[in-house]
């Protein structure tokens, strides 16, 4: 199913609708879990709330405390509902294990860890910081996922697996950008001020990566699984090893979308299994 510009919001959450009262008919020992998380609430962003509060909740703050802090942002700023959907379908459409709507919005820490940050960022915007890094200590725990509230994230972002990633305080991520787990976005060292990376349109980062130090990640580019990037990036640029160095360029003109994690040919050489 493709998930385009022409698709509205209520027709997205119609959907999701759709694939779980399948669901609940097919495997009925799930039904009330489906009732509760999906089938109960009047939208996707309604829902997506309950089902992140529940997993964010604690004894010291539980779940609706949590889910009103989550509806109030979702309500605040609508850009937040787009990016959710964008990202619904970025894993869709990028994510061969998923083949339904319903499955990243019930099941993938990545999505659930990418949206609570969402929630956190919108909180560190309006100045309420202890707020906002408490949701990040506690999506850290929950989801093996460290956001800082204050980096910047698009929409359409494909967070894959989600353990272990991390980004750091001024990383900039763009739009339509796939990343791996045990990524990290991060700094150099003690250095303070604009010190962490920033990843433009349409890059893919392989798993366990790590990007350090205020450098561009260009438009299009791709860095190979196990990498160290301590320089700039080139648009449309393959790059891997310790440090990253050039090896050829993607083949493609978004790697995100491609997901084709696999160096040029004549990198290869020849042996192996």
């Amino acid at each position: 199913m493709q998930c385009q510009e022409e698709i509205s919001i209520s027709e997205l959450w119609e959907i999701i609708r759709e694939e779980v009262a399948a669901e609940a008919q097919s495997e009925p020992i799930l039904a009330s879990f489906l009732h509760a998380t999906v089938l109960n609430h009047r939208g996707l962003e309604d829902a997506l709330s309950f089902h992140i509060a529940g997993k964010l909740s604690s004894a010291t703050l539980p779940d609706m405390l949590i889910r009103e802090i989550v509806d109030e942002a979702f309500d605040a700023d609508p850009a937040i509902g787009e990016a959710i959907r964008y990202d619904l379908c970025a894993v869709l459409h990028r994510d061969p294990a998923a083949r339904r709507y319903m499955v990243p919005f019930l099941y993938y820490k990545g999505f659930h860890a990418l949206q609570s940050y969402r929630v956190a960022h919108w909180l560190w915007n309006h100045s309420r910081h202890a707020l906002s890094c408490y949701l990040q200590n506690r999506i850290s725990e929950v989801f093996a996922v460290d956001i800082h509230p204050a980096a910047k994230i698009g929409k359409g972002i494909l967070i894959d697996h989600g353990t272990s990633v991390v980004m750091g305080e001024t990383t900039v991520v763009e739009d339509n950008v796939s990343i791996l787990h045990e990524v990290t976005l991060g700094g150099t060292g003690k250095e303070s001020g604009d010190r962490h990376p920033k990843v433009r349109q349409g890059v893919l980062i392989g798993s366990g990566a790590k990007v350090l130090g205020n450098v561009e990640i260009g438009e299009g580019a791709k860095i190979a699984a196990g990498s160290v990037v301590l320089k700039d990036v080139p648009p449309h640029t393959t790059v891997a090893g310790v440090p990253a160095k050039p090896v050829g360029n993607p083949g493609v003109e978004n790697p995100a979308l491609d997901m084709n994690q696999c160096l040029p040919s004549e990198h290869y050489d020849g042996g192996g299994i």
